[in-house]
């Protein structure tokens, strides 16, 4: 009992000390018990002292989006459910030196070399359709996870291929509407796919593309999903300077020509834009069944590779 009051007493001086006026109460005070075994008073014109309430501290999570796989594969597109295909082929070669490089199993190390950049000299040459279908064929690897950015953001096209409605992204991300990545990536129903969508319509959005945060912001996906293939699908080379830094972070590109329509002085300026790269790949689009290099039927992709692709 002896105890008990001197644990009364000396919470009773605290109160003292905390300001509250203890004269002037007239009613009793009852000594109740803590969940720490300690005694406390309370007292009806005095509420008990609580700590303050701190919001509980959440983690963003990616929104999940169904793709229709058999829309996808009617619009020539790989996909994983489809029956082995022409251009499923043709995209796995494509992808092998490309997976080789990311993972850093080629001769030499590339720097970034999981950072890779789908393009064109002009607008028309079919670089997105070749992004999705490079991204979708390196979800179907068994050791391999992959994230398709559209940073197309001038004329985002990604979503609407894939069927999907428009969604935040990269764009928010740039001006500091949304601050963390995760919260605008979309899983697909194919395990090894992530989308980051180009996010909302702005005035600058080419502008954004060079700027000190997308700089930032590569470098952040850079470190954050290191193990992950990164796909860009950026603006034609010629159209927008803001390409070409795009290019200076990347460490692969893959350029996408189309076949007796690109004319090869564009080939060459846009190829000279991208000089820095260390790997450049080319992918000739629409080839006629039988051209040098061509491998016919659906779509006709043929390609080059090389650190100075020619």
């Amino acid at each position: 009992m002896s105890s008990l009051i001197e644990q009364a007493t000396k919470r009773l001086e605290q109160l003292r000390r905390a300001g509250v006026d203890l004269e002037n109460n007239a009613q009793p005070t009852s000594i109740i018990k803590l969940d720490d075994g300690l005694s406390n008073t309370e007292d009806a014109s005095v509420k008990p002292i609580t700590s303050p309430d701190f919001p509980k501290k959440t983690t963003s999570v990616s929104r999940k989006v169904d793709l229709d796989l058999d829309a996808i594969a009617a619009a020539g597109i790989v996909s994983p459910n489809a029956p082995r295909s022409q251009i499923a082929d043709q995209y796995r070669v494509i992808k092998r030196p490309l997976i080789t490089n990311a993972m850093g199993r080629g001769a030499s190390t590339i720097e970034n070399g999981n950072l890779i950049m789908v393009t064109s000299a002009l607008a028309g040459e079919g670089k997105s359709f070749s992004a999705i279908n490079l991204a979708m064929s390196i979800a179907t690897e068994l050791d391999n996870t992959v994230m398709l950015v559209d940073a197309d953001v001038a004329r985002p096209s990604v979503l609407r291929m894939l069927g999907l409605p428009a969604s935040p992204g990269l764009l928010d991300l740039l001006v500091g509407d949304v601050e963390d990545l995760s919260s605008v990536l979309l899983k697909t129903n194919i395990d090894k796919l992530t989308l980051l969508p180009s996010g909302t319509p702005h005035l600058r959005a080419t502008e954004l593309l060079a700027s000190d945060a997308m700089s930032q912001l590569i470098k952040n996906i850079a470190n954050r999903y290191s193990d992950r293939i990164i796909i860009f699908d950026s603006p034609p080379l010629l159209l927008t300077t803001e390409s070409r830094v795009l290019a200076t972070h990347m460490g692969q590109i893959v350029m996408v020509v189309h076949a007796e329509k690109t004319l090869q002085a564009d080939v060459q300026h846009a190829l000279s834009s991208i000089e820095a790269c260390p790997v450049k790949l080319m992918v000739l689009n629409q080839a006629r069944s039988g051209s040098q290099g061509g491998y016919g039927g659906y779509g006709g992709y043929g390609y080059g590779y090389g650190q100075q692709s020619t």
